[in-house]
C-alpha cells in the first residue's frame, strides 16, 4: 500500500536562523517571508531549537512593567552604554527559542507528520535527513493537500490495493463509492476476518476521510486461530496470502 512520503512534498527552501540571531532580525525574518515560524540551526545545518512569533511575544511579555519604566528613565539619567555592550545584552534566537525541537524525517508519511503535528500541537515541522540535519519544512498546508485527491483516484486505490492486491477479490465483489473523501464498502466478503482488514486499510489510504461500513460476511471464521494470527499486527506492513475455504 504506498503512502505518500514527507520528502515529497517538503519545502526545501527554509528560511532559518542560527543561535547568535538578534531577536528583531528574527522578527524581520518572520514579518518579510510572512511566516508564523522558523527553524534554528547551528553550523552543521542540525536542528538545534524553533522559534515562533508566539515565542517572541511571550519574551517580550515577559518582562515586568516596572522594568520597562525603569529603563525609560534610566535614559535620561544615566549615559548612554556603547554599542558593544548593547550588542552583548542583546536577545539572540537562542535565548528565545524553544529547545524541544520536533523534528521528521523524509521518509516518513504525510499520516505520521499530521498525527505529530496534532499532538504536539504545532503547525509546521523541520525536516532533517538520516544524520539529522536540516532538509527542509513540512507545514499544515502540505499535509492537508493529500485530502485534495480526487475521489475517483481513491476509489481506484480501494479496489486496486486492498479488495484485489490484498485481498484477492474481484474487482466488482464490493461495491466502492467514493463521495468528497468519505468511502463506503457495500456487499458481501468469504470470511468474516477479511472485513476488519477492508476497512482498515481503506481508512489508511491518503486522502480518505471516512470509511463508512456496510460490508457482511458469509462465513464466521472468528473461532480460528490463523484469522486470530492473521489479525495481529494489523497496521505494519503485510501482506496476508488469501486461502480458498473450499479447498
Amino acid at each position: 500500500m504506498k503512502r505518500t512520503q514527507i520528502g515529497t512534498v517538503v519545502v526545501s527552501d527554509v528560511i532559518t536562523a542560527r543561535a547568535d540571531t538578534g531577536f528583531k532580525e528574527v522578527a524581520r525574518l518572520l514579518g518579510d517571508n510572512r511566516i508564523s515560524g522558523l527553524p534554528v540551526i547551528d553550523d552543521d545545518d542540525k536542528v538545534i531549537g524553533v522559534i515562533s512569533e508566539t515565542d517572541l511575544i511571550r519574551r517580550q511579555a515577559a518582562e515586568p512593567l516596572h522594568a520597562r519604566a525603569s529603563r525609560r528613565r534610566s535614559r535620561f539619567t544615566r549615559p548612554a552604554p556603547p554599542a558593544g555592550a548593547l550588542r552583548e545584552h542583546a536577545e539572540t534566537a537562542q535565548a528565545v527559542m524553544s529547545t524541544s525541537a520536533v523534528t521528521v524525517h523524509a521518509e516518513e508519511t504525510l499520516a505520521e507528520a499530521a498525527r505529530t503535528m496534532t499532538q504536539q500541537h504545532i503547525e509546521r515541522l523541520p525536516v532533517v535527513d538520516e544524520e539529522d540535519r536540516l532538509v527542509g519544512i513540512v507545514t499544515r498546508r502540505e499535509v492537508l493537500r493529500v485530502f485534495l485527491r480526487p475521489d475517483q483516484d481513491l476509489r481506484r486505490e480501494v479496489v486496486h490495493d486492498v479488495l484485489v492486491g490484498t485481498l484477492s477479490l474481484a474487482p466488482r465483489s464490493i461495491d466502492v463509492s467514493v463521495s468528497e473523501g468519505v468511502v463506503t464498502l457495500q456487499g458481501e466478503v468469504e470470511r468474516r476476518s477479511e472485513k476488519p482488514i477492508a476497512l482498515h486499510l481503506t481508512r489508511r489510504i491518503d486522502g480518505v476521510v471516512a470509511v463508512v461500513d456496510q460490508l457482511t460476511y458469509r462465513i464466521d471464521d472468528s473461532h480460528v486461530q490463523s484469522a486470530e494470527q492473521a489479525l495481529h499486527g494489523i497496521g505494519s506492513q503485510w501482506l496476508p496470502t488469501r486461502k480458498d475455504s473450499r479447498s
